[in-house]
């Protein structure tokens, strides 16, 4: 007496692993989980399909999509913003003096794209500039940049 598995066998294995998913979020045991609706897919097709092919099948099929995530998806996911890096991984980014600052006051500096969350920043500088100069970050000391000026 063998043991057969039916199409809703693998069906619920494939939800259960996705499901299982929300607990490991390395994106690691979804593609088991797809890989198993695949096969309860092609046995809808094809009932008679022996166990080992099936087996053969799913593993296939979890090594093809975790592969293709690693290769071709996961790259295209990563994060481009500076938010949340380290301060000296900002030292060097370029940007527009929008305020220039005052005896009574500290400039302001515009970003084109965010630095540690905000584009826009107060500024220290020790030599003087204008409105639209171009500035680089030397360091961050609180809420506050030291820049210097561009040339």
């Amino acid at each position: 007496m063998g043991f057969d598995l039916a199409y809703w066998h693998w069906l619920v294995l494939g939800m259960s692993l996705i499901a299982f998913e929300i607990f490991i979020p390395s994106f690691t045991v979804l593609w088991f989980g797809l890989g198993a609706l695949v096969v309860a897919l092609v046995l809808l097709l094809w009932p008679d399909l022996a166990v080992s092919w099936q087996l053969l099948g799913w593993t296939v099929l979890s090594v093809i999509f975790a592969l293709a995530w690693f290769k071709f998806l996961k790259p295209k996911m990563t994060d481009r913003t500076k938010a949340g890096i380290a301060q000296e991984a900002i030292v060097g980014e370029i940007g527009f003096v929008i305020r220039a600052p005052q005896e009574v006051s500290r400039g302001r500096v515009r970003f084109t794209t965010p630095v540690l969350g905000d584009d826009e920043w107060d500024f220290i500088c020790e030599t003087d500039v204008n409105v639209g100069d171009k500035v680089s970050i030397k360091e961050a000391s609180g809420n506050t940049l030291m820049v210097f000026k561009v040339r």
